[in-house]
């Protein structure tokens, strides 16, 4: 497999010993990305300070030179709102970035399903393991029908521009592999898969988790928590985790999220290291 780099490893925002740093520009990652010796490299919109068609060819041109391509460029939206307005402004979003990763020759979009919002604590949030209650007047059936009508409406944009949506295992309505793959399975499109993120199952056995998403995985978040999680520390058993996605066939990348206390500039060398033991066991 080969090895990948999130954008996100080296800047996670209002977390981490880096937060009032400044982002790094893109091109400064890209040629970190090199520099540590792997090829693939997943860019966050919030990271981009541009998405004009100039800034994004010479991102391109930039990782070209470095010998690096893009992996996936992540949308950030959310499909589970009450009124139809919000929901069109937030599948406009994503048609947005879907253009993104097209001129950029990224083959991926990162997408969410969307969770409720009622608990506005983060960790609050986090101690419930994802779940809260619905908004007052509506039903879990109706977030899921705003769901499945919101995908549909990518993926023409999806298919015209050929880029997959890649849902991840992200809190909310894809909190789980059943709720990830119950909007693949009902959308039944070839340009809607998924990725999986290693570290964002918190119930369940996450193995078993792993193995229901597996036959529809086009990329793969490896998490890592080199001094100590962020927010929370999973025992990932990388070897185990691997022979699991070569038995269903993978050959697509694994993008490194590095979500430990340590700073980048320690912390991604050696997530990467780990992760390179890990694929020649």
């Amino acid at each position: 497999m080969e090895l990948g780099i999130s954008s996100y490893s080296f800047h996670r925002l209002s977390k981490g010993p880096e937060c009032n740093e400044p982002i790094p520009a893109i091109e400064t990652m890209i040629d970190r990305t090199a520099a540590l010796g792997c090829t693939g490299f997943e860019v966050l919109g919030v990271h981009m300070p541009s998405t004009d068609r100039a800034y994004l060819n010479g991102l391109k041109l930039h990782a070209l030179h470095a010998g690096v391509h893009f992996l996936s460029v992540s949308a950030h939206h959310d499909f589970v709102k009450t009124t139809a307005e919000a929901r069109h402004e937030q599948v406009g979003i994503v048609n947005k970035y879907i253009e993104v990763a097209a001129q950029v020759g990224a083959p991926v979009v990162r997408v969410f399903g969307g969770r409720w919002r009622t608990v506005t604590d983060f960790s609050e949030y986090m101690a419930r393991r994802g779940h809260e209650p619905p908004v007052p007047g509506y039903t879990e059936d109706d977030a899921w029908g705003w769901i499945f009508e919101s995908f549909a409406d990518c993926l023409k944009t999806a298919e015209r521009e050929g880029v997959v949506l890649a849902l991840e295992n992200h809190w909310g309505f894809t909190a789980s592999a059943a709720g990830t793959c119950r909007i693949i399975d009902t959308l039944n499109s070839p340009w809607l898969k998924a990725m999986i993120d290693t570290g964002n199952f918190l119930e369940g056995d996450l193995y078993a988790e792993i193995e229901q998403m597996a036959p529809h995985a086009v990329l793969v978040q490896a998490k890592a928590y080199p001094g100590g999680g962020l927010y929370y520390t999973l025992d990932l058993d990388y070897p185990r985790i691997l022979d699991i996605f070569r038995r269903h066939g993978y050959r697509g990348a694994l993008s490194l999220e590095m979500e430990g206390n340590a700073h980048p500039d320690q912390g991604v060398p050696e997530a990467l290291a780990m992760l390179r033991a890990a694929l020649a066991h």
